[in-house]
């Protein structure tokens, strides 16, 4: 029976509630807005199947040495509808044109953020673009399962914790499933990414049409969180939006992303994607500020997926550390935020911009502070 005696422990990936064969558990979200498993006594038979196929619990490592590529969609549009140079699309329009399954983050009617497949190619916008906020598996690894012992490509995109609970979950090698992860910054809260559209849309009044963490108007660099409704259109820097700042200053992520069991050189994905971050210092004749996509290469099956869309892509290989020096994610966790704990014990009481305001900082306002400094040493 899994028991979560230390929140940081477990990293929500689904599969102990995907391999229960008496629906013994539940994903059960708790008061910060992350969901842990819940066993049922009663329905739990002590097969202990749960514990088998933790990631955390069972952490597998593979000593392949990676390769890294810089990558960009030859499609502009794709590129631009992307959160940075468009690859994952072609990886997944790759394996529909096999007829195979493509797994990966979407939102539901309600904006939250659910893991789902398609089966044709007029649905990856549904998968296009980060959605920053931890991803409900629901039952999508045994949904994995069926179509692969039906004999059908698969590709399932996820974090690096998802994809570990996949493979635990499936025990064994498929020939045809192909899966790709990113290096991640950490996963929010569901319950502030609920609290925050409430916020946005006068308590739900407003009803929202979409929704893009990452949009590029601006440039690839300076993206800008989107939100459109019926009655509003909202767009304002990554800086300067307070999910986003909350997000990118540690303050609402979940406990184990603090200290993350899967950032290592040697991921057990095929394939990892992230944006190329430091791109202008490696290679600047490839930046032209619409997104650059850092691919890396973590076996033969991820390599033989590269070279099926080479036609597609601008292609090119690149040093692994020079590439990770500007994308320390990929191996190290983030810092908790020290206000991380205060933040939430207010939550519920509180307003949650006057929270966010309260314990993040504005990179504006240390833009100035910085500049008065100089200007006063001059």
């Amino acid at each position: 029976m899994i028991i979560i005696n230390k929140k940081e422990n477990c990293c929500g990936c689904s599969a102990c509630y995907n391999i229960c064969p008496n629906d013994a558990i539940i994903m059960e979200e708790d008061e910060l807005g992350f969901k842990y498993p819940k066993v049922d006594e009663k329905k739990c038979v002590n097969c202990n199947l749960c514990e088998n196929v933790c990631p955390i619990l069972n952490q597998r490592i593979k000593e392949t040495r990676p390769k890294a590529y810089l990558c960009i969609n030859k499609n502009l549009d794709i590129r631009l509808n992307s959160s940075s140079g468009g690859v994952f699309s072609a990886l997944a329009e790759e394996i529909l044109n096999r007829e195979g399954i493509v797994f990966g983050a979407t939102f539901d009617n309600n904006f939250e953020v659910i893991h789902t497949y398609i089966e044709n190619k007029d649905e990856i916008s549904k998968l296009q673009g980060s959605k920053y906020v931890q991803s409900d598996i629901k039952k999508t690894y045994l949904e994995t399962k069926k179509y692969l012992e039906q004999d059908r490509y698969v590709l399932y995109t996820g974090t690096p914790c998802q994809i570990e609970g996949l493979q635990s979950f499936l025990g064994k090698e498929y020939s045809k499933l192909y899966t790709q992860d990113i290096i991640c910054h950490g996963v929010p809260s569901r319950k502030i990414w609920r609290e925050y559209l409430k916020k946005m849309t006068n308590n739900n009044v407003e009803v929202i049409k979409n929704i893009n963490f990452r949009n590029k108007k601006t440039s690839w660099e300076n993206f800008s969180m989107q939100i459109n409704s019926d009655t509003n259109r909202y767009n304002k820097s990554h800086n300067k939006d307070l999910f986003m700042r909350a997000f990118l200053q540690n303050l609402i992520l979940r406990d184990s992303c603090y200290n993350c069991k899967f950032k290592k050189y040697n991921r057990n994905s095929d394939i990892t994607l992230a944006d190329f971050w430091g791109i202008s210092k490696i290679d600047n004749s490839f930046n032209d500020h619409k997104g650059v996509s850092l691919v890396i290469i973590n076996n033969d099956k991820g390599r033989e997926l590269l070279e099926k869309i080479k036609k597609q892509c601008i292609i090119k290989e690149v040093d692994l550390d020079n590439a990770i020096k500007y994308n320390k994610s990929f191996i190290k966790s983030v810092e908790q935020n020290k206000n991380r704990n205060e933040f939430f014990k207010n939550v519920d009481s509180k307003n949650i911009k006057v929270l966010i305001k309260k314990y993040t900082y504005s990179q504006g306002l240390i833009r100035k502070l910085i500049r008065k400094c100089i200007n006063k040493i001059k």
